[in-house]
């Protein structure tokens, strides 16, 4: 079975590294990705809807799949072994789908600039912490209330 998340914002730990926070439909559920400065920036550019000068990486990334006439259809955070998450990217070009290896981080950034939803398996939902155990109860009501606060909305600018 496949869960939903989406990705509700990007932190820094205490040795200020960067960790994507991925949350359930239910947002109760936390499932952090330590992720590197430069691909925690693409995923926080594609957050923020910003668009840059010149193709970054992941920019370019959408437009091959664009020009060579291939969608993404989904990402999945599918494993984890070691320690490090493995994830897929779902392309659908014409009456075929291919499957991708690639780093969550990289997937993330791809399905944030082309609308894909993003998933996890149960293997994965394994790690996932809960909201109050990582804030205590009041801290995850305050912290429920502020993602409400900065929700964007159906009308934010997404990148295409």
């Amino acid at each position: 079975m496949l869960i939903p998340v989406k990705v509700k914002q990007i932190v820094l730990d205490q040795s200020m590294s960067p960790v994507v926070l991925l949350m359930d439909q239910k947002e109760s559920q936390i499932l952090p990705i330590w992720v590197g400065p430069f691909e925690a920036q693409a995923i926080a550019l594609a957050m923020q809807g910003i668009l840059t000068p010149r193709p970054m990486t992941h920019d370019l990334l959408c437009s091959i799949c664009e020009n060579l006439g291939a969608r993404v259809n989904k990402v999945l955070v599918q494993d984890i072994r070691d320690g490090t998450y493995y994830a897929e990217l779902y392309l659908q070009q014409a009456d075929k789908e291919v499957v991708i290896d690639a780093r969550p981080s990289d997937a993330i950034a791809l399905a944030l600039r082309t609308n894909a939803p993003l998933f996890i398996t149960e293997k994965v939902a394994a790690y996932t912490l809960s909201v109050e155990d990582i804030f205590g109860e009041e801290q995850a009501e305050e912290l429920q209330e502020l993602l409400k606060q900065n929700d964007p909305g159906p009308d934010k600018k997404h990148l295409h």
